[in-house]
């Protein structure tokens, strides 16, 4: 049987497939891109590739059709069934698979899905995603075949692995967890009761309308739930998870909600006890002072791109026991895997305040306190985007700033820094300033605002958008 499939050209994103059910993404889709991936791994000496899908109402009907595509590539498929990102790419990693695809639709709202992909352990992205479709429209795919299919639970093993690296010691720590009805739900029951101390996880049913707050716990909105339980039961910490728990938000005693940079600087610190000198990745939305804490910890900060699959190719790269993202992506490569996984990130900040004399809002607090603008973001067709990018870029340069543009254009002055990128997976220019003062910020607005009136852009509205943190 010929085969040749037309994506909807939204779909194909920078690090994942990703649509809106019934409107972009459809089953017949599903089948293609297990075509299609299939085809990618044999030609790359694969012949195994391991699935799993997460609570949407929408996920069994498309692993359903992304196995058939798989086995009519000559795969043999092993369904790990419904589970967390994370614990797909544990099954993969430890299993040595050939490749791997998570049916999750992640953080967005319920009507959507997508898929999310390794190639022989590496995460598969950029170009590789593009050449999916490629292959689809060509027809490009190896002989039909008739691979086999098995399912198993590797839950358990999963869980125990998770378990086995909490290092608190036996302090009964007092911890709220949002599961937020999102895939992690059965699993993080479990882990909990393998950890010291009084747990309460609320939300812990799977349900894939997400009846009770959308699954980005990054957004405070989402985690208003979290803070009122930590508060009113005195807990240590709260931790959040997001639809597919591959990002990690976090709630101290106090009911504040911690960033992901400020996070990190909490983990990397105790990374670089046990690795000194060690390079810790974050991504470009990070701010200096997670930055200038890593050094100072002893470590040799690194700045790169957005997206966690260019972070976790820069990880293999380097070799660095930790990276992570604004968004709540936190990547251990140390005693773990190098991928995103939340609930072991939990796992080792649990340990952490373990063994903390104090409390976790004094550490945030003994952080430097910046004032920023949040994400800012504005219309720019795709063409052009790339363009304003270049643009200011050399303006900036051409007058001597200091400017880091390895994703986007980051500007550092005298009053903070400010970072103009262009998005990898929707047509906008990201906008955002951090500064000292308000003074500061607001003469960084004004100078970003410049730029790209320089480059015949008019800016977002910034009035209203600062914040601390």
């Amino acid at each position: 049987m010929s085969f040749v499939h037309a994506f909807n050209p939204t779909v194909l994103r920078e690090y994942d497939i990703r649509g809106i059910v019934g409107q972009t993404l459809h089953e017949a889709d599903a089948f293609a891109i297990g075509r299609c991936f299939g085809t990618v791994v044999a030609r790359n000496g694969g012949s195994t590739v391991a699935v799993g899908y997460d609570g949407r109402v929408s996920s069994p009907s498309l692993e359903a059709a992304l196995v058939a595509g798989l086995r009519a590539s000559g795969m043999d498929v092993t369904r790990i069934g419904l589970g967390p990102t994370p614990m797909l790419y544990y099954a993969a990693t430890v299993g040595k698979t050939g490749g791997a695809v998570m049916l999750t639709g992640s953080h967005n709202p319920p009507n959507y899905n997508g898929f999310k992909m390794m190639l022989a352990g590496k995460p598969f992205f950029g170009k590789q995603i593009t050449d999916i479709g490629r292959m689809a429209a060509a027809g490009d795919v190896v002989a039909e075949g008739a691979g086999g299919v098995r399912t198993i639970d590797v839950s358990e093993e999963y869980i125990d692995r998770l378990a086995q690296d909490w290092d608190g010691g036996t302090r009964a720590l007092n911890v709220v967890w949002d599961n937020g009805n999102g895939a992690a739900g059965a699993v993080l029951e479990r882990l909990v009761k393998r950890l010291p101390g009084n747990h309460t996880v609320l939300y812990p049913e799977i349900d894939g309308t997400f009846p009770n707050h959308h699954p980005d716990p990054t957004v405070l909105k989402n985690v208003e739930a979290l803070i009122h339980e930590v508060r009113a039961r005195g807990a240590d910490l709260g931790i959040a998870f997001d639809g597919d728990a591959d990002r990690i938000g976090v709630v101290d005693d106090s009911g504040t909600m911690m960033f992901g940079d400020q996070l990190l600087v909490v983990l990397a610190r105790d990374v670089l006890k046990t690795h000194p000198g060690a390079t810790i990745i974050a991504d470009v939305k990070a701010s200096q002072v997670l930055f200038d804490e890593v050094a100072r910890a002893g470590g040799n900060p690194l700045m790169w791109k957005t997206g966690h699959s260019l972070i976790k190719a820069k990880m293999a790269e380097t070799g660095c026991p930790l990276a992570g993202e604004m968004s709540g992506h936190i990547f251990f490569n140390d005693r773990w895997y190098g991928f995103d996984d939340a609930l072991y990130a939990g796992v080792r900040l649990l340990g952490i305040v373990a063994r903390m004399e104090g409390k976790l809002s004094a550490v945030r607090e003994a952080l430097p306190q910046v004032i920023n603008t949040p994400e800012l973001r504005f219309n720019c067709d795709d063409v052009r985007k790339f363009a304003v990018i270049e643009e200011v870029a050399g303006r900036l340069k051409a007058v001597g700033a200091e400017v880091a543009d390895n994703d986007g254009v980051r500007v550092s002055t005298a009053d903070g820094w400010w970072l103009l990128r262009a998005s990898n997976t929707q047509a906008v220019l990201v906008a955002r300033c951090e500064a000292n003062s308000e003074i500061g910020l607001d003469r960084l607005k004004a100078a970003l605002v410049e730029q790209l009136a320089a480059s015949g852009l008019e800016a977002p509205d910034f009035s209203g958008a600062n914040s601390g943190h």
